[in-house]
């Protein structure tokens, strides 16, 4: 809304005293003013209080708001533009975690031309407009459906993902991989060697850290339809919950998921069945961490006084680590906190070895 220049209220005061046929001096003796004090207020140098809008409102026998409302309206009138940027920071701040962006470096604070450029470039459009949830007014995209916090978190993934060298994809070789990294799920430092073997596969991974308000856990997303990507969050943090994102988001890829649209993966989406894709995915994560038929039998076995030695010994035929065990067993039992003392946090060694944003650090990308 643009203001336009207002004369100040004393010029509507000084109306008044011509229609009543009034001198300023009468008006100061009924109001009790000093002369000098008046000439101030009807000459704009002094604005009107709220108290001398009341006075004013009963010398004049007109409501109060009257001379209140002249001077806010004279004072908007006079006041500086505001800086173009604020509207274009309000309308982003509206539809993505703009602020959340710049702090982590995904963009830079700029001029709101060069701010909408970068957002353009962010995810992947020409224009801002055609970009999720900003085109929601002219057409669908997508991921209009989807909450924006995770939408931005999958563009940074892409976005750093083509960045990234890799092998021309083979599905040939990464089922073939399956078998080398099972055994690497009893060594929790195994993880580092992760991000190679699959950029031999063509596969590349991402570790980007959750925005606020995100339950983001993992997706599988393709670059031009053919090159594919895994993004990770490392939300849960544990050895168990990293080879199960992970697996799950392996199968998203042999299975050609997530080609028009990426896959997300949340709290509420791993462990669910509600899409076949997801139900697929989950199902070889699981066997893929402890087969569920030996998980069953173990449990229905040892159920309800599971000891800790149990736990250890199971693992041990299992050849996986006892963590691995224990997340299996948290999510068959819906007990999240049992044997909590064997989780054990791999992130510190993924993000050695895998490109990495957050938890600290940038990831360098330019727009």
């Amino acid at each position: 809304m643009k203001y336009v220049s207002l004369d100040p209220p004393g010029s509507y005061i000084k109306e008044e005293l011509e229609a009543r046929n009034w001198q300023q001096r009468d008006l100061g003796f009924i109001l009790g003013m000093g002369e000098q004090q008046l000439s101030r207020v009807l000459s704009g140098k002094q604005a009107v209080t709220p108290d001398l809008a009341r006075q004013l409102g009963d010398a004049f026998d007109v409501p109060a708001d009257f001379f209140a409302n002249l001077q806010k309206q004279y004072d908007l009138s006079r006041a500086k533009e505001p800086d173009p940027s604020i509207k274009t920071r309000a309308a982003l701040q509206t539809l993505y975690p703009i602020r959340e962006m710049i702090r982590r470096g995904w963009i830079e604070d700029a001029e709101p031309s060069l701010l909408e450029l970068q957002m353009a470039r962010f995810f992947e459009v020409n224009s801002l407009k055609e970009a999720p949830r900003y085109a929601m007014a002219a057409k669908k995209t997508s991921y209009d459906e989807d909450p924006p916090a995770q939408v931005v978190w999958l563009f940074r993934v892409r976005q750093l993902a083509r960045h990234m060298e890799a092998a021309p994809y083979s599905a040939d070789k990464l089922r073939a991989l399956l078998p080398q990294l099972r055994p690497m799920m009893i060594d929790p430092e195994a993880v580092k060697e992760v991000p190679r073997l699959l950029l031999e596969c063509g596969v590349r991974l991402v570790v980007v850290e959750w925005l606020p308000g995100s339950k983001i856990q993992g997706v599988c997303t393709w670059l031009d339809g053919k090159r594919p990507a895994i993004g990770l969050s490392t939300l849960r943090d544990t050895l168990d919950n990293f080879w199960f994102v992970l697996r799950h988001e392996i199968e998203h890829v042999l299975n050609g998921d997530g080609k028009e649209r990426a896959m997300f993966d949340t709290d509420e989406e791993l462990g669910s069945s509600v899409a076949e894709e997801e139900r697929r995915a989950n199902e070889a994560a699981s066997d893929f961490c402890v087969p569920r038929d030996r998980l069953r039998s173990f449990h229905q076995r040892k159920y309800p006084y599971i000891a800790e030695r149990d736990v250890v010994n199971f693992a041990a035929v299992q050849e996986v680590h006892p963590a691995i065990v224990v997340g299996q067993l948290q999510h068959l039992m819906n007990r999240h906190n049992w044997l909590r003392k064997f989780q054990i946090p791999v992130r510190k060694f993924l993000v050695e070895t895998a490109l990495s944003d957050g938890f600290g650090q940038i990831a360098p990308a330019n727009l």
